[in-house]
């Protein structure tokens, strides 16, 4: 456990990457959304309603955690192994800090819907936090959703960074290529089958909680992966 807190403050030595940086991407959007909105407002003379002009400005900080799940790897990898921690113990680590990090946003993005909620967009119809059909539910499903949406953007850097230090670029090419090719032979044969309705009502039957527990399972399967690829890398 003392190792795989070692690993854990290793990875927080520059606060930046895990904690400054992913709130500071949330402002900036924030604010930015927020201007386009409060124009449009001015020209149309009226705020739109909720559930009507979500911005979509909420997904800006998930690609960063992509990013953080290829640098936590690539960058501090060959210097935990210099400094003799095992690669299961800076597996555990690491992905405890993601772990804590997706729940910091989780949470000022539950927060933060309320205010939004109450003065219909900050008072320009700006709606960064209040996802229609995710916060619509309870608090703790939408803290659910959010969780393991920043969770699984990280493991899948992570993922694909452990491919690369074990195989080299032309795997993870190839890799990400037939991944592409599955989804596309995917969307083909529900198109074939004439599948899209049951597809539709499958989705329709999905509460914020149980999208949140699928991609804690893809985070699971994630995870498991990259330990095993991990533990044949080398720095």
């Amino acid at each position: 456990m003392n190792r795989t807190l070692a690993v854990a403050r290793m990875q927080l030595v520059n606060k930046q990457t895990f904690v400054w940086v992913p709130l500071i991407i949330t402002a900036v959007a924030f604010v930015i959304s927020w201007l386009i909105a409060a124009i449009i407002t001015n020209a149309i003379g009226a705020a739109p309603a909720m559930g009507s002009s979500f911005n979509g400005a909420g997904q800006a900080p998930l690609w960063y955690f992509l990013a953080i799940g290829i640098q936590s790897l690539t960058l501090t990898f060959p210097f935990s192994q210099a400094m003799s921690v095992s690669r299961r113990t800076f597996f555990v680590g690491t992905t405890a800090i993601a772990a804590g990090a997706g729940a910091v946003l989780a949470t000022v993005y539950s927060l933060l819907r309320i205010p939004e909620a109450s003065t219909n967009g900050w008072g320009v119809g700006s709606y960064m936090f209040n996802l229609p059909g995710i916060t619509d539910a309870t608090w703790y499903e939408g803290w659910v959703f959010f969780f393991a949406v920043t969770v699984s953007f990280f493991l899948l850097g992570f993922w694909i960074a452990t491919i690369y230090k074990r195989f080299g670029p032309t795997m993870v090419t190839t890799v990400l290529s037939a991944i592409g090719l599955v989804l596309i032979g995917a969307v083909a044969l529900i198109t074939w089958q004439r599948w899209w309705g049951d597809v539709g009502a499958w989705l329709a039957t999905q509460t914020p909680l149980t999208f949140g527990l699928w991609l804690l399972v893809l985070c699971v399967v994630l995870a498991g992966s990259s330990y095993l690829t991990l533990r044949r890398a080398t720095p």
